[in-house]
């Protein structure tokens, strides 16, 4: 069964693709949120040409556990998921997940272009990979 995994922004949107053992996340690109239709029908796509069964998108947190605008922005667009493919749509945990992907990628010497270029994909995959990990260990 593969997840998709999502890193929901204001401007772009991270995706990983877990294998279809549910064991890694793989990150896939980046969409660039021009007009929400398009970015629905992207994510359509991306959900028809991996088989995916479940989703997984990050619900930004605050460091005192919390849920702020971001969040419920965030809690708004799993609803339009969950309408728009009738998938399960998981709602994770993903404070410091795009601090982590930055020093992974400064850890990794990756110029500032390329990091600005990745850095979302690769949150996404950091996500989805904690979830993945989590369900293992269940």
């Amino acid at each position: 069964m593969k997840i998709l995994g999502l890193d929901y922004g204001d401007r772009k949107i991270g995706v990983a693709v877990s294998d279809a053992f549910g064991w890694t996340a793989q990150g896939l690109e980046v969409i660039v949120q021009r007009k929400p239709e398009d970015v629905m029908r992207r994510i359509g796509e991306i959900v028809r040409e991996h088989g995916v069964e479940e989703i997984v998108l990050g619900l930004p947190k605050n460091m005192n556990g919390t849920i702020g605008p971001r969040g419920e922005l965030s809690k708004s667009f799993a609803e339009q998921l969950q309408q728009s493919f009738g998938l399960p749509v998981h709602l994770w945990d993903e404070r410091l997940s795009t601090v982590s992907a930055e020093r992974t990628l400064l850890e990794a010497d990756v110029s500032r272009k390329k990091r600005r270029q990745v850095v979302d994909k690769m949150a996404a995959t950091i996500i989805l990979q904690t979830y993945l990990d989590y369900q293992s260990r269940r």
